[in-house]
């Protein structure tokens, strides 16, 4: 028989168990920087790499497998993002040899390297060239993955652009992905489904926000609104900042389309410094710093579930093409001083 006293021990060791697996899964929350190299002047691997340890940043992406980040990254088990990029996705769809070339180069020989995702092209256009051979390529990397005994250290997906949703997805509850995307999603979720690995999306309340001034408040994309913005009347949810509007949206999109199981981990986030609409430092640094300690806690369509999510980025690209609003995203200057302060705990 047992006894009170055993009741109460046992239920002492429950009430701990759950804290700390409530703890485990805050600290999942721990964000990431997007490590981009297209900038000027910009410090070397080795310093970059360092800059994030000093910092506590524990997750990183960087855009490819740059042989000099991945030397640098050996041994810091700082989580990352691999992206295999674009112009390669024809090469790995058409020839598991190559595939499983990039496997053995980029992961395998980097064994003592913490990646967690393969990002198989980031932003694909549904309607370009490139759009028939991701999912190709996707299973072959995978394939190349199961091979090498990396299935469940390693998960291969794609980084979508948020533009994957539906012009009439408003309120959140009606989010819905976009026709001439439906093709091309059908193939992904098909195979993230079976794989059990997440979907990667960019997420920008700036570009939503910088679209529509006059419709969206800034207060609303800083995180800063100090009540309910939006009321969703089809799921009785309540939003006050457009980041988990949005990224509920995609949640409900990915339902009806058959992906209802999916996680979601936010492959790029925030907000730039200079030219565009509101791109002061102040805002940049609101909005960053905001973003860290929101991303803990989930959105109401999936409270207490920590984001996993990732800032754009380390530095500013100098060198990247389209508007100049693209080249300014940066935390830090190239002489690695903080361009603003930021918490990243």
């Amino acid at each position: 028989m047992i006894t009170m006293a055993q009741t109460n021990i046992l239920s002492t060791f429950l009430l701990i168990g759950l804290l700390v697996m409530a703890t485990i899964e805050k600290t999942g929350a721990q964000i990431g920087v997007c490590y981009g190299m297209l900038g000027n002047d910009l410090p070397s691997k080795q310093e970059v790499i360092d800059l994030f340890k000093q910092n506590n940043i524990q997750r990183m992406r960087i855009y490819d497998p740059n042989q000099e980040a991945l030397q640098a990254l050996r041994g810091t088990n700082i989580e990352l993002i691999l992206d295999l990029p674009n112009p390669d996705l024809q090469k790995m769809a058409s020839s598991q040899s190559e595939a499983d070339t990039w496997v053995q180069n980029n992961i395998q020989n980097y064994n003592d390297v913490n990646i967690k995702y393969i990002a198989v092209g980031n932003e694909v256009d549904p309607n370009g060239q490139n759009a028939q051979y991701l999912s190709p390529a996707m299973q072959n990397i995978q394939n190349s993955i199961n091979k090498a005994g990396f299935t469940d250290r390693v998960k291969v997906s794609t980084s979508v652009k948020y533009d994957f949703i539906g012009d009439d997805s408003f309120p959140p509850s009606k989010g819905s992905i976009r026709s001439t995307y439906k093709p091309l999603f059908d193939r992904i979720i098909e195979f993230l489904n079976n794989n059990r690995a997440p979907l990667l999306v960019n997420l920008y309340p700036y570009f939503s926000y910088s679209g529509q001034p006059s419709t969206i408040h800034l207060d609303y994309a800083l995180f800063t609104a100090s009540s309910e913005v939006v009321h969703d009347d089809g799921s009785g949810l309540g939003y006050q900042n457009l980041f988990d509007a949005m990224l509920d949206t995609a949640y409900f999109a990915l339902e009806k389309a058959g992906g209802g199981s999916l996680d979601i981990v936010v492959s790029e986030s925030g907000w730039p410094t200079s030219g565009g609409t509101e791109t002061t430092v102040d805002n940049a640094k609101t909005y960053n710093n905001n973003l860290v300690q929101h991303v803990k806690n989930g959105t109401p369509k999936k409270q207490g579930k920590a984001i996993e999510t990732y800032i754009f980025a380390m530095f500013d690209e100098g060198n990247k093409n389209g508007d100049e609003v693209e080249r300014h995203w940066g935390l830090f200057s190239p002489n690695k001083v903080p361009k603003y302060g930021m918490n990243f705990n």
